[in-house]
C-alpha cells in the first residue's frame, strides 16, 4: 500500500497542475489571437443597440433567413437534434423546411437549395450561412423590399467573410449583420 500512495499523490498533483493551470492558460493564450480575443462577439446596429452574435429566427420575406435551429435559437440550451439522416422524423422536418423555402422562393429549384438552409447546425445557434444560401434568397428579398436585385447582390458581396487565415473553413455571411445592413440600405 505504501508503494501506491506516493505515486498516486505525485500523479494527482501533476495532473492538477496540468489540467487546472497549464491547460487553461494555454487555451487562454491561443484565444488572444482569435477575433475579439476569445470573448463574446456582439454586433452593433445603426441605432447603437448591441446584439449577441448568435443565430436568430428571421422568417419575414424581406430578411435573409438563418439556418434552422433544433433548439429554437435558445442560447441556454445549445444543441443539435441528434437524429440520424435516416430518421423518418428528421427527413420529414427537412422536407417540410424545403417546402416552406420553395413556397417563399418559387424561382429556386430544389437542387439549388443549400443544405444549410434546411438543416440545423450542431449548436443550433450558428450566426452564419453559406454564400450560396444568401444568393438563393436575393430575388425574394429584392421583390419584398421593392429594390433592385443588383443592390441586394452588391450588399451580399460586401458581407462575405473569408475563411480564418484564408484557409480554415468556407466563406460565410453573418445573417444578423447582413439583415441590419439591409435595413440601413432603405
Amino acid at each position: 500500500m505504501k508503494n501506491n500512495i506516493v505515486p498516486s499523490i505525485i500523479l494527482t498533483t501533476a495532473l492538477l497542475v496540468l489540467l487546472v493551470g497549464i491547460y487553461p492558460l494555454t487555451l487562454w493564450g491561443i484565444a488572444q489571437f482569435a477575433p475579439n480575443k476569445g470573448g463574446r462577439v456582439t454586433v452593433e446596429s445603426v441605432q447603437g443597440k448591441q446584439y449577441m452574435n448568435l443565430g436568430q429566427a428571421f422568417t419575414a420575406a424581406h430578411y435573409f433567413w438563418s439556418r434552422p435551429s433544433a433548439v429554437d435559437y435558445h442560447a441556454a440550451g445549445s444543441g443539435a437534434s441528434n437524429k440520424a439522416t435516416t430518421n423518418a422524423t428528421y427527413l420529414a422536418e427537412v422536407e417540410q423546411r424545403i417546402a416552406a423555402f420553395k413556397a417563399q422562393n418559387p424561382t429556386v429549384q430544389t437542387a439549388e437549395i443549400p443544405v444549410d438552409l434546411v438543416t440545423a447546425s450542431g449548436s443550433g445557434l450558428d450566426p452564419n450561412i453559406s454564400v450560396q444560401a444568401a444568393y438563393v434568397q436575393i430575388a425574394r428579398i429584392a421583390h419584398a423590399r421593392g429594390i433592385e436585385i443588383e443592390r441586394v447582390e452588391q450588399l451580399v458581396a460586401t458581407h462575405i467573410q473569408s475563411p480564418l487565415f484564408g484557409v480554415f473553413g468556407p466563406q460565410k455571411i453573418n445573417v444578423l449583420e447582413l439583415n441590419m445592413a439591409l435595413d440601413a440600405l432603405q
